[in-house]
Order: structure tokens, then sequence, then C-alpha cells
């Protein structure tokens, strides 16, 4: 199955439109028609509805298939220019904005880094497709279990910290003054869906009361304080809130995990700054 084939494919499938993915691809209108074609002849199945541009059954079980399969062959093509063309010294270090603590901090040398702040769901194939030389993701477990991550390439994952959790409400909620409080007892609650920062469990039964699709935990938390819903955090972070109250999570048991994402073969200045976040863990 020829790559370029699969990508057109994909295009046409996101933009409904053969035109759209055209222009997006720099191909003609044509090339693109032909791309299908050849794709459909190869697999021996219609892919795609014309009118109406739209996947059709074995479409869609194609796109399941494209993601990961072209993923895969970017992070080999960027694992291939990292050991040909590596920038010596800089490292750039893909994070999610709950993994960027004190660990992170105290490890940065004063020069040569540079980093971006994505979605945790991001981070992985930042890393594996090259955008970053390293990556630090974090998220729900159970004590000393690893997080559930995509498997978007061959990536070495090691532990960088785990830390109690807690729930994060307004000053005056009725709940604020409890020693901790068990996900059972807020289960019906309103929380915030912030997929970019910190979801809401999947104990909690009821429909966010917002969703925040941004990446700025200052805003997140005083959204929370201010009373649009609950968050569960880091009690390092919820703790430093000015505002509202963080009262820890007892039951059920979990931890609010960070693990570093590295690549195959790190340049050495990744190397060095991985070996400094997770030394002493």
């Amino acid at each position: 199955m020829d790559p370029h084939l699969l990508r057109t494919f994909v295009a046409v499938a996101r933009l409904a439109s053969f035109s759209g993915a055209a222009r997006e691809l720099g191909y003609t209108q044509s090339a693109v028609s032909q791309h299908i074609a050849a794709l459909e002849g190869d697999l021996c199945a219609e892919l795609l509805t014309r009118r109406p541009v739209a996947p059709t059954p074995a479409g869609v079980r194609l796109l399941e298939h494209a993601g990961p399969l072209l993923l895969r062959l970017d992070a080999a093509r960027a694992d291939v220019l990292r050991l040909a063309a590596a920038p010596p010294g800089r490292v750039t270090v893909a994070v999610s904005p709950l993994a960027a603590g004190p660990r992170l901090l105290a490890a940065l040398p004063a020069t040569g880094v540079t980093l971006r702040v994505l979605a945790p769901a991001e981070v992985p194939a930042a890393v594996a497709t090259g955008g970053c030389d390293l990556g630090l993701v974090d998220g729900l477990a159970a004590p000393s279990d690893p997080l559930r991550l995509p498997d978007v390439a061959p990536l070495t994952v090691t532990g960088a910290g785990e830390d109690g959790l807690a729930v994060l409400l307004p000053a005056d909620h009725p709940f604020a003054r409890r020693a901790s409080l068990r996900l059972d007892d807020l289960a019906d609650a309103r929380w915030i869906d912030a997929p970019g920062v910190a979801p809401a469990p999947a104990a909690v039964r009821t429909a966010p009361a917002l969703r925040y699709a941004g990446t700025d935990l200052h805003a997140l938390c005083a959204l929370a304080a201010a009373g649009h819903g609950l968050v569960l955090l880091p009690r390092r972070v919820a703790g430093a809130v000015g505002a509202g109250a963080a009262v820890p999570l007892s039951e059920p048991r979990l931890v609010h995990r960070t693990e570093l994402l590295a690549p195959g073969a790190p340049t050495p200045a990744a190397s060095a700054l991985a070996a400094r976040l997770t030394a002493s863990r």
C-alpha cells in the first residue's frame, strides 16, 4: 500500500472534498482522483462515495488503520533524521501542563532548551515524529502503575515521579472543610472537562459542567475556584492555588504520575537532560 496514496485518501475523507484535498496537498484535482482510484484498485474495494464525498464502510475501516500507519512512517523518518542531522546541544521538550513540575525546573540547564506545552494526548506523537527530542506527560494511575499511552512508535518510557491528588473546590463548597474526599462523594457533582490539562475522572456520572479547551493551568484553576466545576489535580498544584480549597482524594487509590518519553536514539544533549530528569526518582 503506497503511503502517498494513503495520505491522499485521509485528506479527502477528512475534508470531504477532492478539490479541498488537492489544494491542501498541492496536487491537481485530477491527480487526487487518480490516487484514490489507484488505492481502490489496490485494495479491490470502493473507499469513498463521490456525491457526497464520504468514506464507505471499507473506507471507515481503512481510516482506523491509516492514522497509526502514517504516524509510524513519520516516526521512522524522524528517528533517522535525528541521528543524521541533530543540532548540537539543543533540546526541545514536549511537556503537558501538569508535568511541568519541580523536577523539570530543577533539571533544566541555563540555556539550550525549548519547552513546548502540549495537551497530554499530543506529547507521544510529538516525540515520535521528531518534533521534540523528549516528552514529559502526566495522567492518573494506580500507585506504581504506568500510564496508558498510545502506541505511536517505539519510545522509551521512564517514570519521572508520582504525587497525591486533591479536588479543587470553591472556598464556599459544602465539602471544602473536609479532611479528605472520595470520588463517590462527588460522582453527581459538576466537573470541568479539560482534556488539554486535566480531564474529568472516569468515575464521574454527570456530564461536564464546562469544557475547557485550553492548556493554561491558571485559567483552569480560576474557573474551578469560581464555582464553574470541580477539578482533580496533583496536590502540589491544587494546594498552591490562591483561591478555592484543595481537599485530598482518599478513594480510589490513584496518583498523579509523570513519565519521561524518549526516542530510541536520543541526541547526546537529550540523553543528558533525560538522566537529570530521572535521577533520584
